[in-house]
């Protein structure tokens, strides 16, 4: 009989998502009390580690059974033959998420929706779509000397600060872009000016009703009427946070806002975004590659995938940039200085 090979919907190895991955099963779920886990062959997809892992999972329902040759294993009830998704299908994919992305950030700018969460990994272009189309918004504020209606906030962010930020841009049509600014997340009063600021009603009043000197000498009310909308772009998964009371916290924020998931959770999926970027044009645009060495330098990427710092634009930027200023040499200089040691 064919070995049965099961396709990963959720579970973890090493605290690595490997959700959409599959394996050769080597022995059924199991639930010892301290982990429960599911053992299959490694088959080269992490160098350096045992051919037989154990992959966590919930249960039975965090796997499918599939098989090259469509058979389903006799031990698990008959199933559906899943076929694997091409790389031009993944791609696709990829692409619809990112143009949802888009058209719902134009949607945010034009007043239409109030709230929207992006959730996905680092360094696969979340920022940029938004950014440019916020640009696209202001463009006329610009050109007109006006205060833009709308502004990117990166980085950590206090709960006074928040406050006073939402007031500046609580009128209609106004954006706020939160970028990268998850210690708002860690902050209960922060996080309940934000659920205010995103609640579904029709007035979405917020309070600040301490003293405070900062509020005074910048004018600002202690308390007012948000009508603008929000964009909040994050790294993380909310539905896989350990935490209950942060769990209970995003649960609150997501059902008050248009949730988007990116879903780039392999590292097959990154580098066919990488790609996608690349086909469009626009990833290596300035360089003046030809398409040969766009290739190379995606297929040196690909090639040593286990070894990079990171599977990102930014990475690709990064030996685009040594191809270019070391032509004969540039793949020994990113093995070098865009690698983890060996």
């Amino acid at each position: 009989m064919a070995s049965s090979m099961i396709q990963i919907l959720e579970g973890t190895y090493r605290n690595k998502s490997v959700a959409g991955m599959s394996f050769e099963l080597v022995e059924q779920y199991r639930n010892t009390g301290k982990s429960s886990f599911v053992t299959v062959r490694n088959g080269g997809q992490f160098p350096n580690f045992p051919d037989t892992i154990r992959v966590n999972v919930k249960g039975m329902k965090s796997y499918k059974f599939i098989s090259s040759e469509k058979e389903v294993s006799t031990t698990a009830a008959p199933q559906e033959p899943v076929k694997a998704e091409t790389e031009e299908e993944a791609i696709a994919r990829i692409r619809e998420r990112f143009e949802i992305l888009t058209e719902m950030t134009v949607a945010a700018t034009n007043g239409d929706i109030r709230a929207m969460i992006v959730s996905g990994p680092p360094g696969v272009g979340k920022s940029y779509g938004v950014e440019r189309e916020v640009e696209k918004a202001t463009l006329l504020d610009r050109l007109a000397g006006k205060r833009l209606r709308a502004e990117v906030v990166k980085g950590s962010a206090t709960a006074l600060g928040l406050y006073c930020t939402l007031y500046k841009y609580s009128d209609p049509n106004c954006v706020l872009v939160f970028d990268d600014c998850d210690s708002i997340l860690l902050d209960d009063v922060a996080l309940n000016l934000l659920k205010g600021a995103l609640d579904s009603g029709k007035k979405r009043k917020i309070s600040w009703l301490s003293d405070s000197n900062m509020l005074r000498r910048e004018g600002v009310p202690d308390q007012f009427d948000f009508k603008g909308s929000v964009i909040f772009i994050t790294n993380l998964k909310f539905d896989q946070m350990k935490s209950q009371k942060l769990r209970d916290h995003l649960d609150a924020l997501q059902s008050r806002c248009h949730y988007l998931d990116l879903t780039l959770d392999t590292m097959r999926d990154k580098i066919l975004r990488i790609k996608q970027i690349a086909k469009d044009g626009v990833l290596f645009e300035g360089y003046d590659f030809e398409e040969v060495t766009q290739d190379e330098i995606l297929n040196f990427m690909e090639v040593n995938q286990n070894r990079l710092r990171e599977m990102s634009l930014r990475m690709a930027l990064k030996i685009a940039d040594l191809r270019k200023s070391f032509p004969n040499n540039w793949k020994r200089m990113a093995e070098t200085t865009c690698m983890r040691a060996s």
